[in-house]
């Protein structure tokens, strides 16, 4: 329990922290042969936020897998993907980057007193935290506090989890007045527009600043790189004032 007034900062990881090349699109490429016994001819688009559930479900569907296939194939894919992607460890740190400015980004907020870090991600929670720990950024951010695919596949619904773990481990209310989530894609705005958080958008990621200022995020920024401004940003975005970069 705290008497300090706690704020939540949710961070998304692709495009937003890290970037992990064709390594993601390989995991799918091996996990649907080795379910479907057959190439994946078509895979997931790039970019987008959506939840690994849905990326799933679009993927069996759009090569040509029955739809009454799906509901038996879905999960054992989804099992089987924390596991591929671990077999990808080395690549992921070989072929993966990091953001420009993602490491001083996360420094400043998880040393700034007052700010809870953790992430609200479309990943699965197994892997989220491989690709965290493979580029050492897990220690900057509270993990098990966190919202996953693996918890639901609508990502909005991510928020309140997080909020609702925060709240069990810190004693404090977590709503859109102390919630920020940091991401690059339009269905990070999304996610916090109806999940009950402000939303900062960087515009590192496939998405134009236009595009997500357009979308409803209360502060646009060109990317992590200015940690004075991105700081300034976290304590402006739930006052619900637009600002751009």
């Amino acid at each position: 329990m705290t008497d300090s007034p706690l704020s939540l900062v949710l961070w998304d990881i692709d495009r937003t922290l890290l970037y992990v090349g064709n390594v993601d699109r390989q995991v799918y490429r091996e996990a649907f042969f080795e379910v479907v016994g057959r190439p994946a001819e078509r895979l997931p688009a790039r970019g987008t936020g959506v939840t690994m559930p849905l990326a799933i479900r679009s993927l069996l569907r759009e090569n040509g897998v029955a739809a009454s296939e799906v509901p038996h194939l879905l999960p054992r894919m989804v099992d089987l993907l924390p596991k591929r992607l671990a077999d990808h460890m080395a690549d992921l740190r070989n072929e993966g980057v990091l953001m420009p400015g993602a490491v001083a980004a996360l420094r400043a907020v998880h040393t700034r007193i007052g700010l809870v870090p953790t992430v609200v991600t479309g990943n699965l929670k197994p892997n989220a935290i491989l690709k965290l720990e493979a580029f050492e950024l897990d220690r900057f951010v509270d993990v098990e506090i966190g919202g996953y695919a693996s918890d639901d596949d609508n990502r909005p619904a991510l928020v309140a989890t997080a909020q609702q773990r925060a709240r069990a481990k810190h004693g404090t209310t977590f709503d859109r007045s102390n919630t920020v989530i940091i991401g690059d894609s339009l269905e990070d705005v999304r996610t916090g527009l109806e999940g009950g958080a402000a939303v900062i958008a960087v515009a590192s990621g496939a998405t134009p600043a236009t595009a997500l200022q357009r979308a409803g995020a209360n502060v646009v920024l060109d990317g992590l790189t200015d940690t004075h401004r991105l700081m300034d940003a976290i304590s402006e975005a739930p006052l619900g004032r637009y600002q751009s970069r």
